[in-house]
């Protein structure tokens, strides 16, 4: 049997053990390995030095989707080393490829077809790191934003000595333990987190992938939040949904307050604040489902309104004058851009109206959409990092 129709042989098998699992995971075994299958095929004799690897990268595909199908739980660093990461970093070159593989199949010579694989290092690279940097937002309430826009005039600390003090947030959002986020590197980032002494840590969501759903593995990766029980509080994320009870009980374990389309007022340093927890809804019962959340909690007088929202895309669902500040997470910044450059554009800003990264506004609501702390989906971050921030919110 020749090589070609060997790896065509193997994908079939897997996509067929995929929606034997399910459906869902069919169509995602169906998408994530033609890429490596078919690309690695396409360009197998115009990489160089790189083609004698290429069987290793297509087995190591096959067999991270083949796990996650039979035996999905978290990896030690080897597996992770020698597996994982080749894995992912294959799939996202060979997605990025796929033009070369289409001039390769009309029997044109696909100059160039090892810059995606390059990228996708660069990539990897950049998923494996989450830098610690200071964010100022100034919501500037008296500013009608009118529709719902990027809002970069909130950026910076104001320059009037007389402000006051800002309220100090940590956001912990989309950690999406798995390959690349280990129990180890979330209770360094929860670590961090409690050290750099904030007002409050919120947790937006999205704490698991299929790998994790463990209620001791989410516990002790969350354990360091326990010393700051009273300041720590949390929503649901759509993959939250996916193992609520293992969310519940690792989020109680660690004295952090989930807020599933609840309220909790708590006392800062910076005055009272107000915080509203939306559980993750999809769709069209969003109008509805915030409206019925905004109407059980009102404002309380006197006290900054914080809503946790996971999916930015709610936000213009939220009745209007509801949100003095709004956190969300969902979007992972966009995750594939060109934010390290510099810019704003991603590929959800490219193709969607949904608010990918940092400040917006709509009216005289605000909100801040964070990058994350991991990534899920398409299998690394390329151009939009990771984000570590203590946010100081001026009001």
């Amino acid at each position: 049997m020749s090589y070609a129709a060997t790896v065509w042989g193997a994908y079939l098998a897997l996509v067929l053990g995929a929606f034997l699992r399910n459906r869902v995971f069919g169509v995602f075994a169906v998408v994530i390995l033609l890429f490596p299958a078919g690309v690695g095929l396409a360009l197998r004799d115009h990489l160089g030095w790189l083609a004698p690897a290429i069987p290793y990268f297509q087995v190591a595909a096959a067999v991270q989707i083949a796990l996650l199908m039979w035996r999905p739980r978290m990896k030690p660093w080897p597996v992770r080393l020698l597996l994982s990461w080749p894995a992912s970093w294959f799939i996202a070159a060979t997605f990025l490829a796929f033009p070369w593989a289409i001039a390769a199949a009309f029997g044109l010579t696909p100059h160039g077809a090892w810059i995606p694989f390059a990228i996708a290092a660069g990539g990897l690279a950049q998923s494996l790191v989450t830098r610690e940097t200071t964010v100022d937002l100034r919501l500037r309430p008296e500013r009608d934003a009118g529709e719902l826009r990027r809002f970069g005039e909130g950026l910076g600390a104001p320059t009037q000595p007389d402000e006051g003090r800002p309220l100090t947030i940590v956001q912990i959002t989309d950690p999406h333990l798995g390959a690349f986020m280990s129990v180890e590197r979330l209770r360094r980032i929860c670590q961090r987190a409690v050290d750099r002494q904030p007002d409050l840590i919120l947790v937006t969501g999205d704490l698991m992938t299929m790998e994790s759903h463990d209620v001791e593995t989410v516990s002790r990766a969350l354990e360091p939040l326990r010393a700051y029980e009273g300041r720590v509080f949390a929503c649901h994320g759509n993959h939250d949904h996916e193992a609520r009870e293992v969310v519940r009980i690792a989020l109680s374990r660690n004295g952090v307050q989930l807020l599933v389309d609840d309220a909790a007022l708590v006392e800062t340093a910076a005055g009272p604040v107000q915080i509203v927890g939306s559980d993750f809804v999809w769709g069209r019962r969003r109008d509805a489902h915030l409206r019925a959340l905004c109407d059980e909690h009102p404002r309380v007088p006197g006290a900054l309104r914080v809503v946790l929202l996971h999916d930015p895309g709610a936000f213009t669902h939220l009745p209007e004058g509801e949100g003095d500040l709004v956190l969300s997470g969902h979007t992972h910044g966009g995750q594939v851009g060109l934010v390290s450059l510099g810019l704003r554009g991603t590929v959800v800003s490219a193709l969607t109206k949904v608010p990918d990264h940092g400040p917006w506004a709509r009216g005289r609501d605000r909100l801040y959409v964070h990058r994350a702390q991991g990534h899920y989906g398409f299998p690394i971050r390329l151009g939009v990092p990771a984000e570590q921030s203590l946010l100081r919110v001026w009001t």
